[in-house]
Order: structure tokens, then sequence, then C-alpha cells
């Protein structure tokens, strides 16, 4: 069997002196005084998160996966057993993408691919919800980046009609495993993306339209902040679901856009789709409760219309038990060893599956299947 993006990426000599000194679930508390760095006197001085310099433990899942999983100060991203930073395909794992979802585009810009990207796993529970309140499968996809999301709807059985993004990377990788899907590239602020959107969508019955608009500059302590960028990307979704009318929009963002402010950014969210008929329900989620092998949080805001309670577009939470979590060890154990700077874009992988997760992953299993195991 063959696996794509089995890459890592490199450490300077003394990036491998302070990895090398880390234990399994160790962080920078473990790295001796005698390594020279600015930044960790920086840290002793004032105090730092536990996850800085953080190695992974493999009976546990992986904390959050951001964008910067390519340097082990950022975060938990060293390798359990391997004195490295996790590869792009470990990453890819750990956000539940399976390996035949491949990753095109320099080396450099994976992280920012996989990191943003919401995984498909918690994308998935939250389709089978949906799918449940509407008949039609229609969906748009904004701001979609390298596709978590319209993966998990596809899990679903919804079909992705259209998508937008303004990545190159990521719409690469986009149009590489959404081939059923039309990718608009480019900066949706501009007059002819978003008519070219609209006119491949105009005889379409798109009835649920998602996507990770930026919210945070949209409100600042209740006043409107008119020249934030991050504001005219926002306002693009919102005209968007007032021209095609779905009957279901879904908004992915950070934990954080729930108190950002002092709650006036959620409010204004709010404000903003109840003018256009829609009621709104926001909460957090843990994608690790879905059988994501992380600790990943962010917030959920789905509105709806014609009647249907956004509530019941929600999936219960599943696994509270840590000892049901899946971990990195069940997620990542087969693939195979390489050294730091080290690894190929595509690579044999000899190893059997070593657990349910792994067999999702290589697609000897269906999510269906795997997610019966594990909630069992």
């Amino acid at each position: 069997m063959q696996i794509f993006n089995h890459v890592t990426f490199s450490l300077s000599e003394n990036d491998m002196r302070m990895v090398e000194a880390i234990p399994e679930g160790g962080n920078w508390k473990d790295i001796p005084l005698n390594i020279p760095s600015e930044r960790l006197i920086g840290i002793r001085k004032t105090g730092g998160r536990t996850t800085l310099y953080g190695r992974l433990r493999k009976d546990f899942p992986s904390y959050t996966i951001t964008t910067y999983f390519n340097r082990p100060g950022n975060g938990a991203y060293i390798h359990p057993t391997q004195n490295r930073v996790i590869s792009a395909r470990e990453a890819a794992r750990l956000q539940s993408f399976p390996d035949n979802y491949v990753f095109v585009g320099s080396k450099t810009s994976l992280p920012k691919q996989i990191g943003n990207a919401v995984p498909p796993l918690l994308a998935y529970a939250i389709a089978k919800e949906i799918s449940k309140q509407t008949k039609t499968k229609n969906v748009l996809d904004l701001f979609c980046g390298a596709g978590g999301l319209s993966l998990g709807f596809e899990l679903a059985g919804f079909n992705i009609v259209a998508a937008n993004d303004n990545f190159p990377a990521s719409c690469e990788s986009y149009k590489k495993n959404h081939t059923n899907s039309v990718l608009v590239e480019g900066d949706i602020t501009k007059k002819e993306v978003k008519e070219k959107l609209l006119s491949i969508i105009k005889n379409k019955k798109i009835d649920i339209v998602v996507g990770g608009p930026p919210c945070q500059g949209f409100s600042y302590a209740g006043k409107r902040m008119i020249n934030d960028p991050r504001n005219f990307l926002y306002k693009e979704f919102v005209e968007i679901v007032e021209k095609v009318k779905p009957k279901v929009f879904l908004i992915e963002n950070v934990e954080g856009i729930l108190t950002s402010n002092n709650g006036e950014t959620y409010k204004s969210i709010i404000d903003d789709f109840s003018k256009l008929g829609y009621s709104l329900h926001g909460q957090k989620m843990h994608a690790v409760e879905f059988g994501v092998p992380q600790k990943r949080k962010r917030v959920i805001i789905i509105g709806t219309k014609n009647g249907i309670d956004p509530k019941l577009c929600f999936p219960d939470k599943k696994i509270l038990d840590e000892k049901f979590q899946t971990t990195v060890s069940q997620a990542i154990s087969d693939l195979p060893r390489i050294i730091a700077n080290g690894g190929k874009d595509l690579m044999v992988l000899n190893k059997k599956p070593q657990s349910s997760y792994q067999k999702f992953m290589r697609g000897e299993i269906s999510v269906k299947q795997f997610l019966k195991i594990i909630f069992a």
C-alpha cells in the first residue's frame, strides 16, 4: 500500500538537542539549562504553556494540530518516540484525513493546509445530524481550505456543488480530492469571483452553506470595525447566505469566538443572520469526542430557517471517558520510521494496521464501520 505526504521538517542543531532531551509526554521544562535559547530564557521567566516543546504521548490523543506543527517550540508536535516533529501525513491522520487524501503544493504549505482544516470526522458527525433535517443534499463550501468540511459532508452523503478559497496550495489540494465539485479560486470580495461562484450554483438548489469565515474583527466593544479586513470576508459569507437562502448554514471558528470582545462578536453574528430570518445556535465541540485522535476544540454556529431547530443539527457527545478516545499510537504507529527532514511524498506502507482507526485511514473499513466499533 502507498501513502502520500509522509515528509517531515528540518531541525537546527540546537532544536535537535532540545528534542533529544524531551521524554515522551515532556515539554520545555525538560530541556537542560545548558542548551542556549533566548526564547527558553523568556519562557522560564514568565512561564509558558505545557504544550510548548511538547513531545506527544502514544497512549493519549494529540493536542491541537495548528499551522505550526513543523516547529518543535510551537506546541506538542514532537513524535512520541522518534527525534523529529510529526510528518505531514501524521498530522493529517491526527486531523482524521484518510490516507488517500493527497495534499499538493510546496512542503512549506502543508502545515497551513492541514492545520487550518476542519477534522473530517467532526464534520461528518455534524453532517449526519443535518441530514436528518433536510432532504436535499447540495452544499456550497466557502473558505473551503484543503477540504476538511467538504470531505466530512461527502462521507455523510452530501453533494458539494461548489467551493471557494484564495490560498493556491489549498485550492490545488481541494481540486485533487474533490473531483465532482467545482472550485472557484480567488478572493471572494472581488466582484468577478463572486459572480462566477453564484453563476455556477444559479440553477442548483443549495440547501446548505458551510465555511469558516474570519469573524474576530467584526465587532469590538459593541462597535463595528469597518476597516478590519476580516470584516469583509465575514460580510461576504453573510451576503452569499442572503442571496442563496439555504435552509441551513454552518460557521466554524476558534473557541474564543463566543467570548471575543466581551461577547459582542457572537452577538453581532446572531443579529446579522436573525435579520435574514435565521434561528442560530452555537456551541463548543471537542473533536476527540467524535473519534478524532486530537484534543481540538472549535465553535460551530448553525443557522436554520423553515422551522428547523438549529439545536437538532448538533450531534450528541459520544466519547466522554478517556480510555475510549483514539490515541496517537492508534493513529500513526503503522507509518514508516523517518528522520528529521526526511520521508518522501510517496512511500510504501508495509506494516499491517494496528487499530480500527488505521483500517479506516487506509480505506479498509468505512467511516460507519469505524464509528460502530469505537462507539459500541
